[in-house]
């Protein structure tokens, strides 16, 4: 009967441990395998846990038999120690259950993890493997004005990440049946989407309960914000998405992977859409190169249709052409850091210096050949206020090419574009690089208090005092050519133009960056034509059924007009 209860309570505290345990990974999320440092500490809690139940349950034992139990500290006749337990109440000879054994084992164990931990820190640190921190990532020499095409002034994208958030919650507060349910997450991925820039982001529930009443559908939709037109729109799905960072249980994106692919290490997991706008989350999963787990790099990406749920893994040399972000911007920082302080060794890197150069304050993106690019400065480590030159790195291959150009800091050049309008008080967006006639030319955004774009700016990187302002991108960038004194200089047009001619069929306006818009169709004709309100005078005066002749971009959707011949 005494081993029946024995066994009874072994197989008692067997089943509280693991059912701790398991609540513990549904909410660490730890990958199962060694190279994780999140599963070692997964380890050290749960021997916390198995010791913590153990004596819970022997304590309970010695308390609940009071009367014939008691607790003695002997010296073992043998090896000389001290010993301290628990043994029957009838005399010295009574056999003592040890209190000490199993925390001196568990304790011993969780002092071996912690050695392999610090040990595995060490062989990965910088100053044993700089060479190998510098290789994480290798870069290119490139030529600017052949890898950099000058693009049509209506596919700047204006739109940075505080804008477009601001944007979506105008759109969502526009939905009535919505705004009270969901809310947006801050995503906002900047992906390319048939050929044009993009951010995007999900629904979220707003609490708890809008998520009982309405997860059997799923979220009903996304948001995209055009980069280029800050046009914004809620992108309906014939089925909600079941997979999503708002979900609970086993819907909740990070459980979904996990369980499905209990072994892979997960980067940051980031929202895109395919070339049918089916949204997916993208989960890059991480390798290490240097030591144990230095030198963190990306391996592969599982791709998890937001909808079902259906998950794929590819190796990285195998995701889909419209993945467009499987590096995260701030892993490559790191390692364009590591490359530039490591060109000559790690003692050089912190005593001589030589040719030791670094990133700058920020980093922002470039669209080209349906890619999305992190652009950032670099600069040297001594050297606060010009930059050397700057890089561009695919954020899906990770090529990388260096541009010997020295110029202006991106901090330097927001202040230069800020002081041509600092009686007005505007604030200046990160820039983005472009080529402007064959010259590297940082394009900035300048916003009032409520964040609303009013004015643009082109700032010379190499000569960051030749700025150029405007109320519309083009008259921003005419004002810079005759800073630069290229006003003389005829400018081809980097973009094929259409001439058409037709009767105005439908016609509405919108305000974009704080400027009237026209758009139109003509009679016969399904195509929308978008004409800013500086491309004419009378653009404001035009009424459906009025005759116009007009010139356009052949590729832009809307197409963008671009000179009127003939109107009312």
């Amino acid at each position: 009967m005494n081993k029946n209860k024995r066994f009874a309570s072994a197989l008692g505290r067997i089943l509280i441990s693991a059912a701790i345990i398991f609540l513990l990974f549904y909410t660490m999320l730890p990958a199962i395998n060694p190279k994780s440092q999140d599963f070692f500490l997964f380890l050290i809690l749960s021997i916390l846990i198995i010791l913590s139940v153990n004596f819970l349950a022997y304590m309970k034992e010695f308390l609940s038999g009071l009367g014939n139990r008691s607790l003695r500290l002997e010296r073992d006749p043998v090896t000389g120690r001290f010993r301290f337990g628990m043994c029957q109440a009838d005399g010295e000879n009574a056999p003592l259950r040890s209190l000490a054994t199993p925390l001196k084992y568990g304790f011993g164990l969780i002092a071996l993890i912690i050695v392999f931990m610090t040990a595995a820190n060490l062989i990965g640190i910088q100053f044993f493997n700089a060479t190998r921190y510098r290789d994480l990532i290798t870069i290119d020499s490139g030529d600017f004005s052949e890898d950099v095409a000058e693009i049509s002034m209506s596919q700047i994208p204006v739109v940075d990440r505080d804008t477009a958030t601001r944007l979506g919650s105008r759109k969502l507060g526009e939905m009535s049946e919505l705004v009270s349910q969901f809310e947006i997450e801050s995503n906002y991925t900047q992906i390319n989407y048939k050929g044009v820039p993009y951010r995007v982001t999900p629904l979220s529930y707003a609490d708890p309960i809008k998520w009982l009443y309405n997860q059997k559908k799923g979220l009903p939709a996304y948001i995209m914000v055009n980069m280029v037109t800050q046009q914004t729109e809620l992108v309906w799905l014939d089925s909600g998405m079941k997979y999503s960072p708002s979900e609970y249980f086993f819907r909740n994106i990070y459980r979904h992977l996990r369980f499905r692919y209990p072994t892979k290490m997960f980067e940051t997991v980031s929202f895109e859409i395919d070339d049918e706008g089916t949204p997916y989350w993208v989960a890059p999963t991480i390798s290490y190169r240097i030591g144990w787990w230095s030198g963190k790099d990306i391996g592969g990406a599982i791709l998890v249709n937001a909808i079902t749920g259906e998950s794929s893994y590819y190796d990285k040399e195998n995701v889909p052409q419209w993945i467009d972000q499987l590096y995260d911007s701030d892993l490559i920082i790191a390692q364009l850091d590591d490359n530039g302080r490591f060109q000559n060794g790690y003692i050089n890197s912190v005593f001589g210096q030589k040719n030791v150069r670094r990133t700058t304050y920020g980093y922002n993106y470039l669209a080209l050949d349906d890619d999305v690019y992190l652009y950032t400065g670099m600069s040297s480590v001594t050297g606060d206020q010009s930059n050397i030159g700057f890089v561009l790195v695919n954020l899906r291959t990770k090529a990388t090419r260096f541009y010997t150009v020295p110029g202006a800091t991106e901090t330097s050049a927001m202040a230069s574009a800020q002081g041509q309008v600092q009686h007005l008080k505007y604030n200046a967006t990160f820039p983005l690089l472009l080529n402007v006639s064959d010259r590297p030319t940082y394009f900035v955004s300048l916003k009032d208090d409520a964040g609303l774009v009013k004015m643009y700016a082109f700032v010379d990187v190499e000569q960051y005092q030749i700025v150029g302002t405007g109320q519309t991108i083009d008259e921003a960038r005419k004002n810079y050519r005759t800073a630069l004194n290229l006003e003389d200089v005829e400018i081809g047009e980097p973009f094929d133009v259409l001439e058409k001619t037709g009767v105005v069929d439908s016609l509405a306006s919108v305000v974009v960056g704080g400027n009237t818009v026209y758009y139109f169709t003509l009679k016969g004709d399904d195509t929308v034509y978008a004409a800013a309100v500086t491309v004419h005078e009378r653009l404001p005066f035009l009424q459906p059924g009025d005759r116009i002749s007009f010139t356009c971009t052949e590729e832009d959707t809307p197409k963008a007009v671009t000179e009127i011949k003939e109107m009312p």
